[in-house]
């Protein structure tokens, strides 16, 4: 009788629809508690949804591999979410064309200081080669800051990390600074947590504001594409 759950639990968790079902559970428990917090920028849900998952992957041995080939459809998705960041640069794009000039200018030296500052950091630290290239990229959205780590020579797996890393604490500290800095634009706000955070911190923007939510994806998007340009040149001129 006892052996039953164990049973169960054995053959569940050789069907890889299971760590689909626990991703997207998580995903819902998370979104929840953060609307119980009434969406308090420490209360992340994409943190919250990662803590939950990694809790059961460690409470129930089961190898990343394992989890990912039930996931992977996720996965999958990133890259049409990531196309579809075009949507809010096409609507806005009169927008956009109005405030050319300075949103070129903010996204050329954000994207700059972003790749620059922290290469210079891990030099400072010591960090090796090959840890330098994976941090590189990581103010982007993870299939992009992947890709261009992989091909530089990178851990495209630890540049995943980094991504969400910085893209929860773009998310945590922006309402905040923001808020210190009495910056009151919600397009500006939205525009640099879109540059500085990717995904990540766009959602965040969406919740705050519908306008800072829009110029966050355009945002991300213009910094996906300047990126992948910058990144090889800054590496090779900075390594």
């Amino acid at each position: 009788m006892n052996q039953e759950p164990f049973s169960l639990w054995v053959y569940l968790s050789s069907q890889p629809l299971l760590w689909l079902v626990v991703t997207l559970w998580a995903w819902v428990a998370a979104d929840r508690i953060a609307l119980l917090a009434r969406r308090a920028p420490i209360v992340n849900p994409v943190l919250i949804a990662i803590l939950i998952v990694s809790a059961i992957l460690a409470a129930t041995n089961t190898p990343y591999a394992v989890y990912f080939e039930g996931a992977q459809f996720v996965h999958f998705l990133l890259g049409a979410a990531t196309v579809s960041i075009a949507i809010p640069l096409v609507r806005n794009r009169s927008v956009v064309r109005a405030n050319l000039l300075p949103l070129l200018a903010a996204l050329i030296v954000g994207s700059m200081v972003a790749i620059i500052s922290v290469i210079v950091l891990g030099r400072i630290f010591g960090l090796p080669h090959d840890v330098l290239v994976a941090m590189a990229p990581k103010s982007v959205t993870a299939p992009v800051a992947m890709g261009i780590a992989e091909k530089l020579g990178g851990e495209p797996s630890l540049t995943a990390v980094l991504v969400i890393l910085t893209g929860v604490l773009g998310a945590v500290v922006v309402t905040p600074l923001m808020n210190a800095f009495r910056i009151r634009d919600y397009a500006a706000r939205g525009f640099a947590v879109g540059l500085a955070s990717h995904g990540i911190g766009t959602a965040r923007a969406f919740v705050v504001d519908p306008l800072a939510g829009t110029f966050a994806g355009i945002a991300m998007g213009l910094n996906a594409i300047l990126t992948s340009i910058l990144t090889p040149i800054l590496v090779h001129w900075l390594l």
